[in-house]
């Protein structure tokens, strides 16, 4: 009798314990929950619940469709924006000609046909002589020099001053690295034998170019090809190894020149209307700069990978002779390079950039002496 009267009160007690926690537990919650009162129904009330916004951009580029490294970057760089932001901000990408022709794309960004544009400043140097120095300088700096340049050294916000000028953002979306000098069916020895030659060359290294004897020509990807095979043009420069070989170079030209005087660290660029910008609450504006900035890296480090394998296929498969650019050649060039970067500060805004981006330059030099310099040369 003891034993069940023990064994009563004992379960009589657990059952108190147990109530009195779940009403402690509930307590809690119902504490923890405060202010979380069900909601009205918004559709029971005539009040629709507004989504979060959505935004569908066109972005315009000057390269070939599917380009390897060029034209494949602006895919990746949509897919990561869709990706980042939930599909909040899609862009939907055309190649050179699908919308806009190749020089036309900063045109179609600056007055708002096209919200998003990706291509390289010095196509647009007819707007500013000064814009082609944010794409590449002959003899200046690296890929490495210019990322430090625009992101730690001020470059960006004198960027951004002169493209605001045309309602345009501008952002570092890419780099190739030091490029190759170009495609020649002619042996190049001295500076008489650049005379009367005709080469697409664009920017500054064009305007270098076209004073030392050459004749430099303009032209998107799409119609180098043809124009070197026909001989509309005579020599080409496109980018390196990597894009050179998808173009199909190798079958109409006999001799791969270095080094890349003109193009030693060519940024490319994703350039953005200014309104369009604007309209984006401030995660979207954080998720795009964002995603510009890794494609950014993610173009040189495919570059410089792919360039390596590109090179050994080019002559070992094809039979390319690589030929280094002479030292009197590249001397002429140096000296004309000094002149022309020199005429390109045409204003008080173009003086502050080109200060800018000389004494970072020759901050580099002083630097990558005893280190990214001094140990390629040791190793």
């Amino acid at each position: 009798m003891v034993d069940v009267g023990l064994r009563e009160v004992g379960d009589v007690g657990l059952n108190r314990v147990s109530r009195s926690c779940a009403l402690a537990l509930v307590s809690v919650v119902a504490a923890l929950l405060g202010g979380c009162e069900p909601q009205e129904d918004q559709s029971a009330t005539g009040q629709e619940v507004t989504p979060p916004s959505q935004f569908e951009w066109k972005l315009v580029t000057t390269w070939p469709k599917n380009l390897p490294g060029l034209g494949t970057a602006p895919e990746r760089l949509a897919e990561t924006v869709d990706v980042m932001s939930a599909g909040r901000l899609k862009i939907k990408v055309y190649a050179a000609n699908e919308l806009v022709p190749a020089f036309e794309v900063f045109d179609a960004v600056s007055e708002g046909s096209a919200e998003m544009g990706h291509g390289a400043a010095y196509y647009w140097r007819g707007k500013a002589p000064i814009a082609a120095i944010f794409a590449t300088v002959p003899f200046g700096m690296t890929a490495l020099e210019m990322n430090a340049w625009l992101h730690h050294g001020g470059g960006l916000e004198l960027w951004r001053e002169l493209y605001g000028r045309f309602g345009v953002i501008p952002m570092a979306a890419g780099n190739s690295g030091v490029q190759m000098a170009g495609w020649f069916n002619k042996e190049i020895n001295t500076p008489a034998d650049l005379q009367g030659l005709k080469m697409r060359i664009p920017g500054l290294g064009g305007e270098v170019f076209q004073r030392a004897g050459g004749v430099a020509v303009s032209l998107p990807g799409s119609e180098i090809f043809t124009s070197l095979q026909t001989g509309v043009i005579d020599a080409t420069e496109w980018v390196g190894p990597y894009n050179d070989l998808a173009f199909g170079f190798q079958e109409i030209a006999r001799y791969y020149y270095y080094p890349g005087w003109h193009e030693p660290g060519p940024t490319i660029e994703a350039i953005v209307n200014q309104d369009a910008f604007n309209a984006l609450p401030d995660d979207l504006k954080k998720i795009l700069e964002t995603a510009c900035r890794a494609t950014n890296q993610d173009m040189l480090d495919e570059f410089t990978a792919r360039n390596a394998d590109s090179l050994k296929t080019l002559v070992e498969e094809h039979g390319v002779e690589i030929r280094r650019l002479p030292d009197e050649v590249l001397d002429e060039f140096r000296k004309l390079s000094a002149e022309v970067l020199a005429e390109s500060a045409d204003d008080e805004l173009a003086q502050r950039i080109l200060d800018s981006y000389t004494e970072f330059l020759n901050r580099m030099r002083e630097y990558h002496a005893v280190t990214e310099q001094a140990y390629l040369n040791a190793r």
